[in-house]
């Protein structure tokens, strides 16, 4: 566990097989909404369950708490995948509801990894507390070794709806310096005797959501991305969400995410909750 200046918890290290997935912490404050307008149809019993499994999430009058992170995947060779990019600088595209600035730079520094050591940097989707430090300002990819992947269903449904935000901030700058990696559905992304990451397709929240795997003998993680943001949807992942753009298909992923992860005995990787991971047996 890595703390900050004032002494709170910003990293917090799970190994699979010889890989170690390290939670990052960029941001973290209130939802600026109460978590019954948001959260969709859980009952009494979901929210009791869901304040034993993440306790951090409740403050008063139905205020919601969570945290942005990213999880950076360290490899034996010393090269880095990073998972998601948080909510970023101030002006980032999250600027108008999370809390920035975001601490990604200087959390990852604090662990040894420099911007040159991530070869690979994971997206999960592309609304902006997960994107926030992908792309500087002046349109520079912030980790210049990288390939950048994202699913091709992603990008088509921004382009679908003439995005002004996203495609120019992000996407275009990755794909003018050539480090867009575009991806249809489950794509094996690393693959050596240390273990194995994958990309997986999990839509509903977006239509291009993915999550990833990390796997090493029966070692697992799913990182998780928006396929849940509170405890409340480990209760009842019927719970839905109100900024899910498609919440059927949401419940369908999430059901079929929880379900295989009890499975295979997987621990969930969350990037909102105030736990980071999650024994999957703690799931309904």
């Amino acid at each position: 566990m890595s703390l900050d200046g004032a002494g709170m918890a910003f990293a917090a290290t799970q190994a699979v097989g010889r890989l170690d997935v390290v939670a990052l912490v960029d941001a973290s404050g209130p939802f600026f909404r109460p978590r019954n307008e948001v959260l969709l149809g859980a009952t009494d019993d979901d929210w009791e369950q869901a304040q034993r499994i993440d306790p951090g999430a409740f403050g008063a009058d139905g205020e919601w708490r969570l945290d942005f992170r990213c999880f950076a995947i360290r490899r034996p060779d010393g090269r880095v995948a990073l998972i998601d990019a948080g909510v970023g600088p101030e002006g980032s595209p999250a600027s108008s509801w999370a809390p920035v600035p975001g601490h990604l730079p200087e959390r990852l520094a604090s662990i040894g990894i420099r911007t040159e050591d991530v070869d690979l940097v994971v997206l999960t989707h592309l609304h902006g507390d997960h994107l926030g430090w992908s792309v500087s300002p002046d349109s520079v990819p912030t980790f210049p070794n990288a390939r950048y992947a994202l699913q091709r269903t992603e990008i088509a449904a921004l382009e679908e709806n003439n995005d002004q935000v996203v495609l120019p901030r992000v996407v275009d700058p990755l794909r003018q310096n050539g480090q867009l990696d575009v991806l249809d559905g489950r794509v094996c992304l690393f693959r050596q005797a240390a273990g194995r990451i994958a990309a997986v397709p999990t839509p509903g929240h977006t239509p291009g959501h993915q999550s990833v795997l990390v796997e090493a003998g029966r070692d697992r993680i799913a990182i998780t991305g928006d396929v849940l943001v509170h405890a409340v949807q480990l209760a009842n992942p019927e719970v839905a969400y109100l900024y899910e753009q498609d919440q059927e298909t949401a419940r369908r992923t999430r059901r079929a995410l929880l379900t295989n992860a009890s499975r295979t005995h997987t621990i969930l990787a969350t990037a909102h909750l105030n736990r980071p991971f999650v024994p999957s047996d703690e799931a309904t």
